[in-house]
């Protein structure tokens, strides 16, 4: 059963949360983190990506790096420009993007719980990636960057959280990118008990976003319960920060694909090659998404295809049905020769927020072929996770993007 926790949680005050508010570290590249500081001095891009107080050629993981990350959380803590909250509450997150809300919950999971699989995955980790972030929550002696966490919806704990709701928030801003974020402090005793309860009978929560950041929490967590052999298990370095969303709320756009080259074919033999496996109509120069399972768009040399997976290759396995598997196992490993995308330098990935446009642009400038996808659902990533099997890199791309720095999890 899930165990979701209260916290004094380290945050904003009201009048610069919108100031204080940043999209996730992983969002940006150097480039931009660093034109994002500048264009806002309280971003807390400044903290989670604190090598843009450096050189641009300064190694970003170097360990002056998390210092300075500690040094300008502290400097924010010192300037009341970031509170203590004083008392152990729930929060209630509230994001609206082009008319469509979801409304989460703020606490802090269980270690525990990730190591015995209430905490349930569905993507594989890279070590390199988690050590960064273990050295950044280590150092900082902080969480910083809540993980997105999902659970099948339940009416009761809906019916508490909009009572919840009716107060008067504690932010209520809109976004540079348009999207509204509005926050509840939970700290009447009824309510945390109950909200406590609720999920404890809850059997099962998944990793929605956030995998490395999760693994690199419960890293820090084990670390400092070898370091602290008398430790309790109620000490705040065995929890996590966590925003946990009903799944019914949530959305999952497209994550499509674009590669280099046609792997030495003509366009006649490349289409001939794909029609093997897939069912090919030509449509033009009107750019296609998707609506329906095992169907992919395709952009080649200014014309869109449209790309229907034949019966003989589609699969009722949770892992291999998906439409990321599909493209993968079937036209871009036989026929791009693509083996491995977290490697492969000749395939990129695009977010379904930037459009089909972006597709469109990729490939006139320095791409030669792009695919659009069906999202993955919601349901198919708890099939995944159920049946403790791993989705393929790149699978699902939720927004919007919960903001770091708008509740911030002390260690100790």
């Amino acid at each position: 059963m899930a165990t979701i926790r209260p916290f004094n949680s380290l945050r904003p005050r009201a009048d610069v949360a919108s100031r204080v508010a940043a999209l996730p570290y992983d969002v940006y590249n150097r480039q931009e983190a660093l034109e994002e500081v500048l264009k806002e001095p309280l971003s807390f891009l400044k903290i989670d990506r604190a090598e843009t107080q450096f050189d641009q050629n300064f190694n970003p993981y170097d360990a002056k790096v998390y210092e300075k990350a500690r040094d300008s959380l502290q400097t924010m803590m010192s300037e009341g420009i970031l509170i203590k909250e004083g008392q152990n509450c729930y929060y209630i997150y509230e994001l609206t993007m082009g008319g469509r809300s979801q409304t989460g919950l703020v606490g802090c999971a269980s270690i525990d719980d990730y190591l015995n699989d209430v905490i349930k995955k569905h993507e594989k980790t890279r070590e390199e990636k988690e050590v960064d972030r273990i050295n950044h929550v280590d150092i900082c002696n902080a969480q910083t960057g809540p993980i997105f966490l999902a659970y099948r919806s339940r009416e009761d704990i809906n019916e508490v959280v909009s009572e919840i709701k009716k107060a008067t928030p504690i932010y209520n801003f809109v976004a540079t990118d348009g999207v509204k974020h509005v926050v509840w402090k939970v700290n009447k005793e009824s309510d945390i008990a109950i909200i406590y309860s609720k999920f404890k009978t809850i059997q099962s929560v998944y990793i929605a976003d956030g995998h490395h950041r999760t693994a690199s929490a419960v890293k820090v967590g084990l670390k400092r319960r070898k370091e602290n052999p008398g430790y309790t298990g109620k000490e705040e370095f065995n929890f996590f920060l966590s925003v946990l969303f009903p799944h019914d709320q949530l959305m999952i756009l497209d994550y499509n694909r674009v590669v280099k080259d046609l792997n030495n074919y003509s366009k006649e033999e490349f289409l001939a090659k794909v029609a093997n496996n897939f069912r090919v109509l030509e449509l033009g120069n009107e750019a296609y998404k998707p609506t329906e399972k095992a169907t992919f768009g395709m952009y080649l040399e200014g014309v869109w295809y449209k790309l229907r997976a034949k019966e003989e290759i589609c699969s009722t396995d949770p892992v291999e049905g998906l439409d990321v598997a599909i493209l993968q196992n079937h036209l871009l490993n036989p026929v791009l020769n693509i083996k491995d995308i977290r490697t492969d330098k000749r395939i990129d990935f695009v977010g379904g927020i930037r459009g089909l446009k972006e597709l469109e642009r990729r490939v006139n400038t320095d791409m030669k072929v792009a695919f659009s996808m069906f999202a993955t659902s919601i349901n198919e990533l708890f099939e995944v996770s159920d049946a403790d099997q791993l989705m393929p890199p790149k699978s699902t791309w939720f927004e919007p993007k919960l903001r770091s720095g708008l509740f911030i999890h002390e260690l100790t």
